[in-house]
């Protein structure tokens, strides 16, 4: 029952859907920070940072808190409440301690010089304040991993192009929207990190919580909301 949507979805339509996304991406896509970099712990602070936070706030943050920190090793050498004055401005300080015992964690076994986070979902889930999101993030941003991932951007595009039936707000729609994700990425990392960054894109710029500006939004002849949308009209 879980993968009933991700199963019945046209193959063409999820290439075509991918294609036509990813060829909107590196035409439109913002030039942000942590999308010039694949370290680990830089992608991760970004995530970390941009959970519930603008992203006009989070930008000089983020390039603010990596000279003071700029190693996974040197959050693990500090004290908390260095870390949490790093991350004043931010808000949601839960986030801030979570990633120094992640980092402490990491560094256990008192080497602290070298820190690498793993590279598989399973493995980041694993570690303190990294959930399903997160996890697929790293492993895709910084990894190439090809790891779908599903925040409240992603979920809504993901729902209204294949899916208007499902609610994101639904524990058990949740599990078939990230069916979904999974079914629809490409086959290799590489693609899979400029998909994922696309559909976040997209969910924050053209397919709003507020509008969706199916005007110019690349995938609309495929989007099945857009279909009823438009069937109503006549």
């Amino acid at each position: 029952m879980r993968r009933r949507h991700a199963a019945s979805l046209d193959p063409h339509a999820i290439s075509e859907f991918g294609r036509r996304l990813r060829a909107w991406y590196r035409r439109s896509a913002r030039d942000l920070p942590w999308r010039r970099t694949r370290n680990a712990y830089r992608v991760l602070v970004s995530e970390l940072m941009l959970q519930q936070t603008q992203v006009s706030r989070v930008i000089p943050k983020y390039h603010e808190f990596l000279r003071t920190f700029p190693s996974l090793a040197a959050v693990a050498r500090a004290e908390p409440a260095r870390v949490l004055e790093a991350w004043s401005g931010l808000g949601y300080y839960a986030r801030a301690r979570n990633l120094h015992k992640l980092a402490r964690e990491l560094t256990s076994d008192g080497t602290r010089s070298r820190v690498r986070l793993p590279s598989e979902p399973a493995a980041l889930r694993d570690l303190p304040g990294i959930g399903a999101y997160t996890a697929g993030a790293v492993a895709s941003f910084a990894y190439e991993v090809r790891a779908p991932l599903v925040d409240t951007n992603v979920a809504r595009v993901l729902s209204r192009v294949f899916a208007p039936s499902l609610s994101p707000k639904r524990p058990r729609d949740l599990k078939r929207i990230w069916a979904i994700a999974e079914r629809t990425l490409p086959r290799t990392g590489n693609a899979t990190w400029t998909h994922n960054q696309a559909l976040m894109e997209h969910g924050a710029l053209v397919c709003t919580a507020r509008v969706a500006h199916c005007d110019r939004c690349p995938v609309s002849s495929l989007c099945a909301t857009h279909a009823r949308a438009m069937t109503l009209r006549r």
